[in-house]
């Protein structure tokens, strides 16, 4: 056990390095085991934080995101939170001026994550295989920019699926209505 925990540490040691060595924009933690996104990645990463652009922490064990992550990380473009544990969202994101995907697919979200709808910059969401049973669609109405919105295996229920097609000018993704049963 303890082997393995040190292998994925230094996995993700090895990744950061690489994302500051090399000044790319972007950090790939994708698939690392990760319950909290570690600390001691804000002090290796000072210098460049402001050059990242795009992180995925995809398929990790998060059960939260933050708010100093959202703070530290201001430049964000693109966030993959796909295949975690979590719930809701720091009220920071507001703060992401620059965001414009956020994939929070397979996750354990039982209602919109409200932050998201005051990010104006968003043009894809994708919130597919959650527990979402209602939409804020007057909010997602006027999100001006945003093009795509998956809402694909959730529990949406038929009176919101009326609703959302004729007032929201984008597209949005719902898997196909289940047949209701014979009396």
């Amino acid at each position: 056990m303890q082997k393995r925990m040190g292998e994925a540490v230094a996995r993700v040691a090895r990744k950061v390095n690489d994302t500051v060595e090399n000044k790319t924009d972007s950090l790939d933690l994708a698939n690392c085991k990760l319950m909290t996104f570690p600390v001691g990645i804000y002090k290796a990463m000072r210098s460049v934080t402001e050059g990242i652009h795009c992180i995925s922490l995809a398929n990790n064990e998060l059960k939260s995101l933050t708010s100093r992550f959202v703070t530290t990380f201001s430049q964000l473009r693109e966030l993959n939170l796909a295949g975690n544990y979590l719930h809701r969202l720091p009220e920071e994101l507001t703060s992401l001026l620059h965001l414009r995907a956020i994939n929070l697919s397979r996750n354990r979200f039982r209602h919109f994550p409200e932050p998201l709808a005051a990010v104006t910059t968003l043009e894809t969401i994708d919130l597919e295989e959650n527990e979402i049973a209602e939409v804020p669609v007057e909010k997602l109405a006027s999100m001006a920019s945003l093009r795509s919105l998956n809402l694909r295996a959730n529990p949406v229920g038929p009176e919101m699926r009326l609703l959302v097609r004729p007032l929201v000018p984008f597209d949005v993704l719902l898997s196909p209505e289940e047949p209701s049963p014979k009396a």
